[in-house]
């Protein structure tokens, strides 16, 4: 069994302007590349597990979110930092599109896609690092038995009290890696 870092994306990996579906709006956040190649350089099994909404509620389509992926991916494999595996809900319960308007148990704060990556990949989730920037995405991971769990990002101060207990705090991913992982990567 290997660790993994779990990341959410939007707020975390790119600059979160709200439903980000065409690859004209995805800005990495800065630093966050790097610090990705810093977590897979020390040996972590990077893992996206991103709530995307904006598929169900009828913003973007499943090819567009996968079109931005393969964006995302080609950029990031240029600073060694690709991820390893990515999972997407594309369900809400308020949905406009009928075949994504379902409850699903892979949305976050459920933890679906945790478990699914860590029963594909054989995944260790106690010594595992979860980093997201809404306190649903860290239930997620302290729901699946995640070991570590990180809050970074704009909504700090709105999320900080519904955190699960033992939930570290941090600026941005760059930060949260430079302070936690800061071993020669």
């Amino acid at each position: 069994m290997r660790r993994a870092a779990f990341l959410d994306r939007d707020g975390v990996v790119n600059i979160d302007y709200g439903y980000v579906g065409r690859t004209a709006d995805f800005h990495f956040v800065p630093g966050a590349p790097q610090a990705l190649a810093r977590l897979k350089k020390l040996g972590f099994f990077t893992v996206l597990v991103t709530n995307q909404s904006g598929i169900a509620r009828g913003y973007y389509t499943v090819q567009d979110f996968l079109t931005l992926t393969a964006y995302m991916q080609r950029r990031l494999t240029a600073e060694n930092a690709a991820f390893d595996a990515v999972y997407f809900c594309p369900h809400h319960e308020d949905g406009t599109a009928a075949e994504f308007r379902k409850a699903c148990p892979g949305r976050k704060p459920a933890p679906g896609m945790i478990l699914a990556a860590a029963a594909e990949y054989d995944l260790d989730l106690e010594h595992s690092i979860l980093i997201g920037d809404h306190a649903g995405d860290l239930k997620a991971g302290a729901a699946a038995g995640v070991g570590l769990l990180y809050l970074v990002g704009a909504h700090i101060e709105t999320e900080g009290a519904k955190l699960p207990p033992g939930a570290k705090i941090y600026k941005d991913l760059a930060h949260l890696a430079a302070q936690e992982f800061c071993k020669d990567a």
